[in-house]
């Protein structure tokens, strides 16, 4: 309550003087019908704000479009349970608030141009561009009356002509295609009675002041950096710059994308209008970036270099753009060459920095899942002591930890840096320790190899009762080892009770430890290469020896998982798996089992919308929904569980399922079969059945843009996924990591309002982008 005595104070001043003297019962009294008034006040107020689409509760969406005729796509599946956050979250997709708010007026704005890429933000929250393709295609135009803004033949003197080429931006005329663009085999781009919705579906991610990774395989050992901490290419992607007007056409800046280098550049011209060299675009490099919010999308930061400014900050001029694909480039002195397709770094042979790089830039990935700068929900025990820790002291806070005594704690890790100091601790019986990185921040904790003769894991020793959780980090270099000394059997019981123990109170109880990690990236084989290929591809990214309790693992990234517990005399452990990546880094190997890769983990496994990559051993499967298992599963304990919604590999031995792939489509395929048969009046034989089955089981297989960590796409499902995996979920959305994206009824809801809000005889496909 704002304030309990709102109505105590009302009373005259000998009301409250007597009722003071009588232990102040009144006052309680009025305190009890001060809670119910505020209810009531509350409930009035938001009754108010549920008239205005703007501030109305989400249940209200719905009814408010209803009384302006805005009617939900069947196609895009049924409304979800309001009483779940995955029904809240479906509900926001199928009725958008910001479609119903913008319903009378894109009425008003029917057949523009710049109305399809509002929809396409409102409906699907996609960044698009819309391409009307007549104005490209190659005609003879009248001398007296020139359309300059049409597509021009092709000239080989524009690169950047040539560079946007069958993209978005294609500036070059192309001739007459007969095709149609709604196609579902090949679309056609320049059909006179069509237009293109062009749509960006990764989202740009900032990274702020992370230090960049020397290649000392490359150059002189000094000179060659990686803007990506863990020393991959990776693709630089740019901020999208909001559109102030509502008839603009997007145009690179407005939208997510990879930075071309052509488009990093800006020509030097002299005096005389001769181009004497190159500099990066201003459009994209900052000095220095203000990110995330800031409108350039590249910084880099060589403190001590000799063309950097007294912050350390790389000027703009000092940048040249260049093609870094070999490492063989020569930077001139004081300049550096940066290569944004491939996200590297070279300074000039007899200038390497001398205290280090670091940059900000942007990079694409599909969703909020991994360490990352995004937002995320902090969830913490109540009252916890916060230690603040920057690059090089998260030690000594753990340390200050252990000597406070402090039960329940978090370390809040406050910079992107790297964090490489040998980590082992131990979490006493019955304490909570939560390691978070702060808001906006992204920290890497690098494990190296500090001892030759003994392993550098991040090691954590739990006891009977404790807690650990793990928020928000990025860990590479090496595997993640927790343990307990003891099972919960043989732990020590610690009486939490002030009064004097009950008969029978000192009976032996399991106290079971808890780990959570959440939105954490344990890098999939440890380190990458230049190209994404895992380094140590076989090696686990967390082991769990001897747990008794519950390990959740929830939007994260990691590794293969070993569990190794003593299976005669301990309880398996509960391991639950939700909204996350397991990646073994092929299909064929382990992506959960006991240590050694062929034994069954002595876990009962939950897990849900989660996409894995690798083989799965486990004693026993509690629930697999919606999921996508890449490798095959063993599960030791079939008669309890239920594996439902999942794409499972054919031979697979798990539990019962339900409306699993490719089961179902290989069901449906031989009753149609029979039916064809039935209608030629005689039986499918078993060899015709068997072949049936063969095909469908070859078409019905999760098909990715790329399964290597580090990749924009990693685990993002490809264009030609079938259907049945693209829409297998149980409310129709996507199997696997990305399944809260709900992109297939985005795409379906976009698709209706397209065909609603487009001219007559005019046909617009959507074409995505990334």
């Amino acid at each position: 309550m704002k304030n309990p005595d709102r109505l105590y104070e009302l009373l005259p001043a000998i009301y409250r003087q007597r009722d003071a003297e009588n232990g102040q019962p009144l006052r309680a009294l009025l305190q009890v019908i001060g809670e119910q008034v505020e209810i009531v006040e509350t409930e009035i107020d938001q009754l108010y704000a549920n008239w205005f689409i703007e501030t109305c509760e989400p249940w209200a969406v719905p009814y408010i479009g209803d009384l302006l005729g805005f009617q939900s796509v069947h196609e895009a599946g049924e409304p979800g349970d309001l009483r779940t956050a995955e029904g809240r979250a479906l509900d926001k997709i199928l009725v958008s608030r910001r479609e119903v708010a913008h319903t009378i007026a894109a009425r008003r704005r029917r057949g523009t141009l710049a109305l399809l890429e509002e929809l396409a933000r409102d409906v699907a929250g996609w960044p698009a561009r819309a391409v009307e393709f007549y104005r490209l295609l190659g005609v003879t135009q009248a001398i007296n009356q020139l359309h300059l803004h049409r597509g021009r033949t092709a000239d080989v003197r524009e690169g950047g002509d040539l560079d946007l080429l069958d993209t978005a931006f294609n500036r070059v005329a192309q001739g007459a295609d007969v095709r149609t663009v709604v196609s579902h085999h090949d679309r056609a781009r320049s059909n006179v009675p069509e237009a293109g919705l062009f749509v960006w579906r990764l989202r740009a991610y900032g990274v702020t002041n992370t230090p960049a990774v020397c290649i000392e395989e490359a150059g002189n050992g000094e000179n060659c950096f990686t803007f990506s901490v863990l020393g991959n290419d990776a693709p630089l992607f740019h901020r999208a710059r909001p559109e102030n007007d509502a008839t603009h056409i997007a145009r690179e800046l407005n939208v997510p994308a990879p930075i071309r280098l052509r488009a990093f550049q800006k020509p030097i011209i002299d005096h005389r209008g001769r181009v004497r060299g190159m500099e990066a675009s201003p459009h994209y490099y900052g000095e220095p970036l203000e990110a995330p919010g800031g409108d350039k999308s590249i910084a880099i930061r060589a403190p001590g270099w000799v063309g950097a400014d007294e912050d350390g900050n790389i000027p703009r001029r000092a940048i040249i753009p260049a093609d870094l694909r070999n490492w063989d480039y020569d930077a001139e002195e004081g300049r550096i060459g940066v290569d944004p397709k491939r996200g590297r770094i070279i300074f000039p042979l007899e200038q390497a920095p001398p205290r280090g790089v670091s940059a900000s830039y942007y990079y694409g990935f599909s969703s909020d899942i991994g360490g990352g700068e995004y937002v995320r929900v902090v969830s913490e025990q109540p009252n916890p002591k916060r230690y603040y820790a920057a690059a090089g002291e998260f030690r000594s806070r753990l340390r200050e930890w252990k000597d406070d005594g402090e039960n329940n704690a978090v370390i809040e890790l406050t910079e992107s840096g790297i964090y490489d100091d040998p980590i082992a601790f131990e979490v006493p019986a019955n304490h909570t320790l939560q390691i978070r990185a702060a808001s906006g921040i992204r920290p890497i904790v690098r494990l190296l190899d500090h001892k030759a003769s003994e392993p550098d894991a991040l090691a954590v020793l739990l006891n009977a009762g404790s807690r650990l959780v793990l928020d928000g980090l990025l860990i590479t270099g090496r595997s993640v080892q927790i343990r307990t000394e003891r099972t919960g059997s043989d732990a020590p019981i610690a009486d939490e009770s002030p009064q004097p123990p009950c008969p029978g109170a000192n009976r032996k109880e399991r106290r079971d430890v808890a780990v959570v990690i959440r939105h954490c990236t344990l890098v999939p084989g440890w380190t990458l290469d230049c190209d994404c290929a895992p380094c140590q591809p076989r090696k686990a990214s967390i082991h769990l020896h001897n747990l008794q309790g519950r390990v959740a693992i929830e939007h994260s990234i990691l590794g293969p998982v070993r569990v190794y517990a003593d299976e005669v005399n301990a309880e398996p452990l509960d391991l639950r798996i939700s909204d996350s990546v397991i990646d073994a880094t092929t299909y064929h190997r382990a992506a959960l089992s006991r240590p050694g890769g062929g034994e069954f983990a002595h876990a009962v496994l939950t897990i849900a919308r989660s996409t894995v990559l690798g083989e799965i051993h486990t004693h026993a499967l509690r629930l697999a929904e919606n999921c996508i298992f890449a490798g095959e599963m063993r599960v030791a304990r079939r008669q309890v569980g239920c594996v439902r919604f999942c794409y499972v590999v054919p031979g697979s031995r798990t539990p019962r399922r339900y409306e699993c792939q490719p089961d179902e489509a290989e069901r449906m395929a031989i009753e149609h079969l029979e039916k064809v048969r039935r209608r030629q009046n005689r039986a499918a034989s078993a060899d015709e059945k068997s072949r049936a089955a063969e095909r469908t089981r070859l078409r019905v297989q999760p098909r990715f843009n790329s399964t290597r960590y580090g990749t924009p796409v990693y685990c993002q499902l490809a264009a030609t996924c079938p259907d049945e995996i693209a829409r297998g979920a149980d409310d129709e959305s996507e199997m696997g990591a990305f399944h809260d994206l709900f992109q297939p009824q985005r795409a379906a809801n976009l698709r209706a309002r397209l065909d609603e809000f487009t001219p007559a005889g005019i046909e617009t496909g959507i074409i995505y982008v990334t």
